[in-house]
């Protein structure tokens, strides 16, 4: 009977180790199919650093974001850093105007191949309260010597990104004027130049529009991804043929912060916004796209204050810079994603 009960135990114990290393090997799998190839911080200089854009510029890579005190408020400073290889990274410039919020910044390269920023121009005085603001835009050719920020379009529009097709900048112009029972409103614009700036048409947005970008697909058509802070503040995306003056739009299933997406060479659509759906409540994610809904991929390791993801396909790798206060200290961080294959189904 002893030795019966020995066999017993040996054989138990050989069925539990078993299935541990089963457990062990199914878990290992499930890591090496993560989306997730790496993530790491590259930039927590300033006390707050945050709304980021990424772009592949001159052999190289180049991030941008604004540099402040706080989310908002103060006199924010555009940041410029780059890479050769996406690991270590340096101070390229640093663009500040005296009095002024230079924030969001948006990276786009001009048909004369310079490298042009846009970003908002807010005033505050000292104060919490916003006072005024205005578009700025501002060039290099170089990456480290910048124009001086200039103003664009007029007082309360903001010029959330820049798309350049065909030797003409496109972008969308969301103004809230100071009175706060005016309707906001959204104008789509374009220019040959970067500074001179005319209306194509008036998008009918409903829900307090605002921060919206636009990218052309390869058929001519122009689509448009837009953040609605009112109403049920479901995400509108929308999509029309040249010359851009009708518009279809369609209602997303999800609440857009600091809105971002590019089409893949197969085709598809992956958009990086805030989810506020997440656990903890607002996080980074990045997902596959259609007009209707988000197919997540992966959530980025984030929390807190974070979101404004920058975009850029590279070599079959999904290369996304975006900010995060999760490990405390709001910080500029670098992911590098393995997307799959095909259109959300």
């Amino acid at each position: 009977m002893k030795c019966q009960r020995s066999i017993f135990s040996y054989q138990k114990l050989f069925i539990i180790t078993a299935v541990f290393i089963l457990c062990l090997s199914l878990n290992a799998n499930a890591s090496d199919q993560s989306p997730l190839i790496e993530v790491r911080k590259i930039w927590d200089a300033g006390k707050h650093n945050a709304f980021t854009d990424l772009i592949r510029w001159h052999d190289a890579w180049w991030c941008v974001f604004r540099e402040a005190d706080g989310h908002v408020g103060g006199d924010g400073s555009i940041r410029i850093i780059n890479s050769v290889d996406g690991r270590e990274w340096q101070s390229a410039a640093l663009v500040s105007e005296k009095d002024i919020d230079l924030r969001d910044p948006k990276f786009s390269v001009t048909p004369d191949d310079s490298l042009m920023v846009v970003c908002g121009g807010s005033v505050y005085l000292g104060t919490a309260k916003i006072k005024g603001r205005q578009p700025r835009v501002m060039f290099s050719k170089n990456g480290s010597i910048w124009s001086e920020p200039r103003k664009v379009l007029g007082e309360w529009d903001w010029l959330w990104r820049v798309t350049w097709s065909n030797g003409k900048a496109y972008g969308v112009s969301y103004n809230t004027s100071s009175d706060k029972q005016q309707k906001w409103v959204l104008d789509l614009c374009c220019s040959s130049d970067g500074l001179q700036w005319d209306l194509i048409s008036k998008l009918e947005v409903t829900g307090r529009p605002n921060e919206t970008t636009l990218r052309f697909l390869e058929n001519g058509d122009l689509m448009a991804m837009v953040r609605r802070e009112a109403d049920n503040q479901k995400g509108w995306i929308g999509i029309a043929k040249p010359p851009y003056k009708e518009w279809k739009w369609m209602e997303n299933s999800y609440q857009f912060g600091g809105p971002n997406f590019i089409q893949l060479p197969d085709g598809s659509f992956v958009a990086g916004t805030r989810d506020y759906t997440g656990k903890p409540k607002c996080t980074t994610l990045i997902a596959k796209m259609t007009p209707e809904t988000l197919q997540p991929v992966v959530t980025l390791p984030s929390g807190g204050d974070t979101s404004y993801p920058g975009l850029v396909w590279r070599d079959g790798i999904l290369w996304v810079s975006y900010y995060s206060s999760h490990e405390g200290k709001t910080s500029i961080y670098l992911a590098k994603i393995k997307m799959p294959v095909g259109n959300v189904r």
